[in-house]
């Protein structure tokens, strides 16, 4: 199903996610800081990133500006990213599997947040969690579904991460945009 919603809109996605890891690289290359910074700018781009991708599956018009509209919420976007890796990684201290668990059970609280901009952090992570209650199995054979395509961006030295990153991503936002429809038929108090 992403891949459909892509075609004729391959550049945009291409585009959007090559603009991302230049940015994200020129950060991390600042010395001393570039750490903190991508730290810091991380969860906004997120936020943005849920928000083009989620364009696809509902038929809207994606807008390489979405990507920067997640800086608009910066303190939720970077509270919600902070928030998500500290539980993951409490979670990991336990044992690796525990870990993944969190990091399924947290996936969605980028695009819950983008869909309700007045959430606070700990609903958005609360929403994830009831909302992926019964599917951290299903997100995470789609997931293992792409060990190939990475390969693939590996062995290409990452040309062809440029087709398979926005698939990835368009796949993760059908995945939550087929969650919210089904919570929303169901009457589970996630909002449209």
């Amino acid at each position: 199903m992403a891949r459909s919603q892509l075609a004729g809109r391959w550049g945009i996605a291409i585009l959007t996610c090559f603009l991302y890891f230049v940015i994200i690289v020129i950060l991390n290359s600042i010395k001393d800081v570039g750490s903190l910074a991508t730290t810091l700018v991380s969860g906004s781009f997120a936020l943005g990133l849920s928000m083009f991708f989620v364009t696809f599956p509902r038929g809207g018009t994606p807008d390489i500006s979405q990507l920067f509209a997640g800086f608009k919420r910066f303190l939720p976007a970077l509270g919600l990213s902070l928030m998500i890796g500290l539980l993951t990684f409490l979670w990991t201290l336990l044992l690796i599997v525990p870990g993944i668990i969190a990091a399924l059970r947290y996936s969605q609280a980028f695009y819950i947040m983008n869909d309700n901009p007045d959430i606070g952090v700990m609903d958005a992570i609360r929403t994830s969690k009831e909302m992926m209650d019964g599917q951290k199995m299903k997100l995470f054979l789609l997931q293992l579904s792409f060990i190939g395509w990475f390969l693939l961006g590996c062995i290409t030295f990452g040309i062809a991460m440029l087709w398979v990153y926005p698939y990835f991503l368009a796949a993760m936002a059908n995945f939550y945009e087929d969650l919210r429809q089904a919570s929303s038929s169901t009457g589970d108090p996630f909002k449209d």
